[in-house]
């Protein structure tokens, strides 16, 4: 029994905010006991209003464990409106309140803890990256681009952002080739290099540090024309990775650099390069997917666009609406409609099981 409360069944919410994240501890209590406790944590971009993303995560909760005769105690106010809370000032449900808030305080001092740990190992590979590359700056945002381009298809070009020496998934960009007819990888290059650039130009972002370019010095070559296009080429650094060698090529230097195997900085730059290639062929075959899937609904005789559309909005891909099955698909367009889909799709996957 906790603080002598033998009859009290309650969720119990505290949290504490830091810089960037806040943690929030969750108990439930039945009869008295506590049987379930949880620390979240809770990242932010902006800190102008922490309450929010916390009033979500009671909210969740309090759906999942719901009961209605447990009370809900929060350590300050939230903006969660229709549901009534207490927030004690004295007493036991206080004491679960404040203990709450010492394991809060607990695990955001380990957080902390871990990001300077981090912190000053991201600092130590960047200050090596400057070294061995000779740059002005520290590179704390660099950026990598990869073209994908099966057999000339559906070209994209992936650009991949790291920002202190990681991967920052949320800056991630993809380029539909526009202008590049046929599988011409330095024209690819130059295109996307030139979109990325001239579009962050436009909304005055800042530029990064350093630019990675999958390739060798024609790629390199290609994007270099388009940052001077741009008049930024004098802004900032930019390098290409071979793959067979793993040489790495400056503008303009006849010789490639060699870095040990077991650099840090070799290793970053690999990472870079592995996550565009990922990111590139990810949404290449995302895009030769639903190109796919257009071209085998174009082939079946009573399906029109409306249709198509709601398909595609809806299961993303063939294989999307054959796993979807036809109990699935007759509530949305009908039993017609669906076996007319259904024979289509049947006989793509028949075709495509022969040819393998």
């Amino acid at each position: 029994i906790v603080f002598g409360i033998s009859r009290l069944s309650a969720d119990v919410f505290s949290w504490k905010i830091q810089e960037g994240f806040a943690v929030l501890h969750f108990q439930t209590l039945k009869e008295g006991r506590i049987i379930f406790t949880q620390n979240f944590r809770i990242d932010y971009h902006e800190l102008e209003e922490p309450e929010e993303p916390m009033a979500q995560v009671v909210l969740m909760l309090r759906d999942r464990y719901f009961d209605e005769r447990k009370e809900l105690i929060l350590q300050d106010e939230l903006p969660i409106y229709g549901l009534k809370y207490l927030i004690p000032q004295r007493g036991d449900r206080k004491k679960l309140v404040d203990l709450g808030l010492k394991n809060a305080l607990y695990e955001a001092s380990k957080i902390l803890e871990d990001k300077t740990k981090i912190r000053k190992t991201e600092h130590a590979v960047l200050q090596k990256i400057q070294s061995d590359f000779n740059l002005k700056d520290l590179p704390i945002h660099m950026e990598c681009f990869d073209n994908s381009n099966i057999q000339g298809t559906s070209p994209v070009s992936a650009c991949v952002v790291f920002r202190n020496a990681r991967p920052s998934k949320k800056d991630y960009r993809i380029f539909n080739i526009k202008t590049v007819v046929g599988p011409d990888d330095f024209a690819s290059m130059k295109e996307g290099v030139f979109r990325r650039y001239r579009r962050m130009l436009d909304e005055q972002q800042p530029l990064p540090q350093l630019i990675v370019i999958d390739g060798g010095k024609g790629q390199l070559n290609a994007a270099h024309s388009a940052l001077k296009e741009l008049g930024i080429e004098k802004k900032l650094t930019l390098i290409s990775i071979a793959k067979n060698l793993e040489e790495l090529f400056f503008y303009g230097d006849t010789l490639p650099i060699y870095l040990d195997k077991r650099s840090v900085t070799l290793r970053t730059i690999q990472h870079m390069r592995d996550e565009a290639h990922r990111w590139g062929l990810q949404n290449h075959r995302k895009k030769r997917s639903k190109n796919s899937m257009k071209s085998v609904l174009d082939e079946i005789k009573g399906i029109g666009k409306q249709t198509k559309d709601l398909l595609l909005m809806k299961f993303g891909s063939i294989e999307g609406i054959k796993n979807a099955g036809i109990e699935n698909l007759e509530p949305l367009i009908g039993k017609s409609k669906t076996a007319l889909i259904w024979t289509g799709i049947s006989g793509y996957f028949d075709s495509q099981n022969r040819q393998e």
